[in-house]
């Protein structure tokens, strides 16, 4: 079961100065499961693939699906709706709310899906002991290392069994043992969950860990290797 589908995506930035080709006709499918890194040099345009993806930007032309749903020409206020019934995001800077407490950061979707508290506090603290860090619940973002920041950010992405969770660079700002602590847990969930991982990476142990390897070169797939 595909929960992505891109057809011949491109994108061109400054079309009517100097054209810049980040993208030149992607074609790819994604299943439903699958734990899957897109790689390639410093822009090759995965971020930018990425963020088509997920609906945080527009392609210049093509098609793309995401849970049986062309998301190419919806407007941006449909855009949001969608995303938050259907994508996960982690961002490298891990965006988290520096005001609310690691636990409502995680609770913060489902919130505005105005899912039950309870529904809310049953997943968040599920998460929580999944990640390995329920002990700090109440505590705010700012009295957390940048690994157990980040393994807030994933469990925000994950609290509404969301259809896919789109990650860019998500290691980038982690050292080795936070790396290789939070890409455990993301296999764990990616197999106990069945969630859709799509990493955007340079990262050789995030590469090292992915089940299937897409690669760009000039905004384009050259290869695409499962194993």
């Amino acid at each position: 079961m595909s929960v992505i589908k891109a057809e011949n995506v491109q994108k061109t930035y400054n079309e009517t100065k100097v054209p810049v080709h980040a993208l030149n006709g992607v074609n790819l499918t994604i299943e439903k499961g699958e734990f899957t890194a897109i790689v390639g040099p410093s822009g090759c345009g995965k971020t930018t693939l990425l963020n088509i993806l997920g609906g945080l930007d527009h392609p210049t032309e093509g098609r793309v699906e995401v849970a049986d749903t062309n998301i190419t020409d919806m407007s941006d206020g449909n855009l949001i709706d969608f995303r938050l019934q259907n994508i996960g995001f982690v961002f490298q800077a891990y965006n988290l709310i520096p005001v609310l407490t690691n636990k409502e950061n995680i609770e913060f979707i489902m919130l505005l899906q105005k899912q039950d508290k309870k529904t809310r506090d049953d997943r968040a603290m599920e998460l929580l002991n999944q990640m390995g860090i329920a002990d700090k619940a109440d505590q705010r973002p700012s009295e957390l290392s940048g690994g157990q920041q980040q393994r807030v950010a994933v469990a925000r992405a994950l609290a509404s069994k969301p259809k896919v969770i789109l990650a860019d660079e998500p290691t980038a700002n982690l050292d080795s043992k936070s790396t290789a602590t939070l890409l455990d847990i993301m296999a764990k969930m990616n197999a106990e969950e069945n969630a859709t991982f799509v990493f955007s990476t340079h990262d050789q142990r995030v590469i090292d860990k992915a089940k299937r390897i897409i690669t760009l070169e000039d905004g384009v797939v050259i290869s695409d290797v499962t194993r």
